[in-house]
């Protein structure tokens, strides 16, 4: 199983990327979204990566975090769900997007993506509304962070900021990785908190997306996270 590349960026195209490791070039099948968020080809990339293994096929797809990776493991065990609507699900709404729609039953929101008709997306939301707790709790690595030069790559040096040369400059509608890594940790650590306090997984999942769905909500540290899902959940009336 191939789990994680990292190499230089050799090609960007509408739904894969090239990328060379060590000599041998990898094509990697990735959504919309993960695509944009990738740097320039001749620079250095990692992302991580499921293999789908065929009788007569074999398909690399590529991930720019875990969480995203663990939803197309999830996803693609939905009847009717295969890779390609799998990474149309993710390339519209992001793995954040998805967990929040899971796990608040928004059918509507998994509809909106291409090749995805309402029975599909009610599966989805039956089938995995359950586990999304536990992916949302995994927390991210930051997400699509570039991996050092790889020694003896010729390409390496020019690939890498010089010493005191600015980097490269965030895609347009990308968050920071540091950013993503905050919000992530934030969400994993107030999920945690509430089902320390006596809530259920689900419905503690659904408060906090719910929260990170708003406006504001995911530039929210944990403690502000927790009272504004506690917000939420105390009884009305």
């Amino acid at each position: 199983m191939i789990g994680r590349i990292a190499g230089r960026l050799l090609l960007k195209a509408p739904d894969h990327v090239l990328i060379d490791v060590g000599g041998v070039g990898y094509l990697v099948h990735v959504s919309e979204r993960t695509l944009a968020g990738l740097p320039a080809p001749g620079e250095a990339v990692a992302l991580y990566t499921d293999l789908l293994v065929r009788e007569d096929l074999l398909q690399l797809f590529g991930f720019a975090s875990l969480i995203e990776k663990e939803w197309h493991r999830l996803l693609i065990s939905v009847q009717g769900i295969g890779a390609k609507a799998s990474l149309s699900i993710l390339g519209s709404l992001g793995a954040e997007g998805l967990s929040r729609a899971i796990a608040l039953g928004d059918m509507a929101a998994i509809r909106a993506a291409k090749g995805v008709g309402p029975k599909t997306a009610q599966r989805v939301v039956n089938e995995l509304k359950e586990k999304a707790p536990v992916v949302m709790a995994m927390g991210d690595d930051g997400g699509l962070a570039a991996p050092a030069p790889i020694a003896g790559d010729a390409g390496a040096e020019a690939a890498s900021p010089k010493a005191g040369s600015p980097a490269s400059p965030q895609s347009p509608g990308q968050p920071a990785a540091s950013d993503a890594g905050r919000t992530a940790a934030a969400q994993a650590e107030a999920l945690s908190a509430l089902q320390n306090l006596g809530y259920a997984p689900g419905e503690a999942a659904a408060a906090v997306a719910e929260v990170m769905g708003a406006d504001e909500g995911g530039g929210l540290d944990t403690p502000a996270l927790i009272r504004a899902a506690l917000k939420l959940l105390a009884p009305k009336g």
